[in-house]
């Protein structure tokens, strides 16, 4: 399915998004219907602006579980490596792309604009991954950074070095970890070096050497210090 031809169950899908709106909407109006005097007797509608907020949280858990579900299948297909039809989805579910645009401001929809950013770079479709991936709300967790990552391994193919490198740095340095931290950091080095700058090069790797010590990359990173040092 093109996410570009929305089919008839795409249509139907948005008017139940709408009815949960309106439904929504109501509730909040009869319950003001039903208070009219105690709101206009306290002033400023304080009650009113509770009672949508309460029906403003209530519609976005509605349409966090509803991007869940519908991401359900598409995620199955990128667990199973079809990430095409991961994006794409077909006429049985929704793809990727399509949740993540229609559901980015929830929990779940944020979760697919991540997979989403994966999988147009895995079939290589950079710019609009590295769309998906400045547009993912990231958080101090394995997925903030791995979406920090991916921003900067595109920016390393397309050649944009130093920015690659203060990617990498960042993807590094906002969920540390012995594992993924210091491989980060060794592509923060390179990407830097591949820039003309030998400092912040050696200060990823010096971080490497003072913070990971007992990392696979810690193994041979004295080595690439000496080697920058001596082209200096």
């Amino acid at each position: 399915m093109s996410t570009l031809n929305p089919t008839r169950k795409v249509s139907r899908r948005h008017e139940l998004r709408q009815d949960t709106v309106v439904t929504a909407y109501a509730r909040a109006l009869g319950i003001y219907e039903n208070n009219k005097n105690t709101v206009l007797s306290i002033g400023g509608g304080i009650l009113l602006m509770v009672i949508l907020i309460v029906g403003w949280n209530w519609n976005q858990g509605n349409r966090n579980a509803e991007a869940l579900s519908q991401m359900a299948q598409a995620v199955t297909m990128y667990e199973a490596g079809s990430f095409q039809a991961a994006l794409d989805g077909d006429l049985s579910f929704p793809g990727l792309v399509e949740v993540a645009d229609q559901f980015g401001g929830t929990v779940s929809g944020n979760l697919a604009t991540f997979y989403a950013a994966d999988a147009l770079f895995r079939v290589g479709e950079m710019d609009r991954a590295l769309e998906y991936f400045e547009s993912y709300s990231k958080g101090a967790d394995y997925l903030g950074a791995s979406a920090y990552a991916g921003e900067a391994a595109i920016h390393e193919l397309q050649e944009n070095y130093a920015r690659a490198g203060d990617l990498f740095s960042r993807a590094a340095n906002v969920f540390p970890s012995e594992i993924t931290s210091p491989m980060y950091l060794e592509s923060a080095a390179r990407s830097y070096e591949e820039a003309g700058n030998s400092s912040r090069a050696l200060d990823a790797l010096e971080s490497i050497r003072d913070d990971y010590a007992g990392s696979q990359a810690a193994r041979t990173v004295e080595f690439q210090i000496a080697l920058i040092q001596s082209a200096q």
